[in-house]
């Protein structure tokens, strides 16, 4: 009897330790390799608590982190707070990070922030503008020597989408279709998904798929990175535009330190340093948002049910 009271004893407290850890944000660098060994309460109410920032980068990922932790350790100095940036493969990943309340500040891309429904609320915090413009469009590719012309032509096809939660990665191609009274599971002959614009690029550039969409900053992008790459494919459709993606924040941060936070954003761009590493983001300036601009969006990702 007692035997089987230590093992009982025993299970349980395997159970609490494992519930335990399913709420412990491990801060990455890397997709699978954390970058330190931190244990962070991300709900401590503490002015010396790490500031959590959360991405899901899909545009050159291994390369424009660097990007991403100089803005990080700008806002440290600002601060005086340690910022650890946390990135995630998915979409989907990033918005359950908020939707547990496990981050403070996340870089959203256009759809993650339309599909958004978690019940942590997250506010609409700043813009990203680049030659003066918070748009973008979505541009639809093939590979330069395809004889195909138009999204029509590339029914019964192999098509690479982004990300699930992707606007222009994905839900501009499923509205377009929706429109025309078909679904992709029936107008491709196959679609599958990158979860990077690079791969996407590359796909189609190999002839792995017959199409894919982007955004068009990330073909800027692309053009200045990835010359090659790009020199292999042929635009066939822009559709837009779109407002660019957000940075958004946890309503749970203090309204005064979230202020400081907002203008520390909206200045970095003066900082010579700060604004080379948002250049490789395709970022001059962050600016104050405009939410009406995701409302139409936002009304298209309820009507598809693709939200979290």
């Amino acid at each position: 009897m007692k035997s089987i009271l230590i093992r009982l004893a025993i299970l349980c407290l395997c159970v609490i330790f494992t519930n335990g850890c399913k709420n412990i944000t491990t801060p990455y660098i890397d997709f699978s390799q954390p970058s330190e060994n931190i244990v962070i309460n991300s709900r401590a109410d503490s002015d010396q608590r790490p500031i959590l920032i959360a991405l899901a980068s899909v545009m050159s990922p291994h390369e424009t982190i660097g990007y991403y932790r100089k803005i990080a350790d700008y806002v440290s100095n600002k601060t005086g707070r340690q910022a650890i940036l946390i990135q995630r493969k998915t979409y989907a990943e990033v918005n359950m990070l908020l939707a547990n309340g496990d981050v403070d500040i996340a870089f959203l891309s256009t759809g993650a922030y339309s599909s958004y429904r978690g019940m942590n609320e997250i506010e609409l915090f700043v813009m990203a503008e680049h030659l003066g413009n918070s748009l973008y469009t979505a541009e639809v590719i093939v590979h330069k020597d395809s004889t195909i012309r138009t999204i029509d032509d590339l029914g019964g096809k192999v098509f690479a989408f982004t990300d699930p939660l992707s606007f222009s990665g994905h839900m501009v191609i499923e509205e377009y279709l929706r429109q025309r009274n078909t679904i992709p599971e029936k107008f491709f002959s196959r679609y599958f998904y990158t979860y990077s614009h690079d791969k996407s690029i590359w796909a189609v550039a190999n002839k792995v798929s017959d199409g894919a969409s982007f955004d068009s900053q990330i073909y800027e992008y692309a053009k200045a990175k990835s010359p090659e790459l790009v020199a292999n494919i042929r635009i066939i459709a822009s559709i837009g535009p779109a407002p660019t993606g957000p940075v958004v924040i946890n309503k749970k941060v203090k309204p005064e330190y979230r202020e400081q936070l907002r203008h520390i954003f909206l200045t970095m761009h003066e900082d010579p340093k700060v604004f080379e590493a948002m250049q490789g983001l395709v970022i001059d300036k962050f600016v104050m948002p405009t939410p009406e601009l995701y409302e139409p969006l936002r009304t298209l990702y309820d009507r598809t049910s693709a939200m979290l």
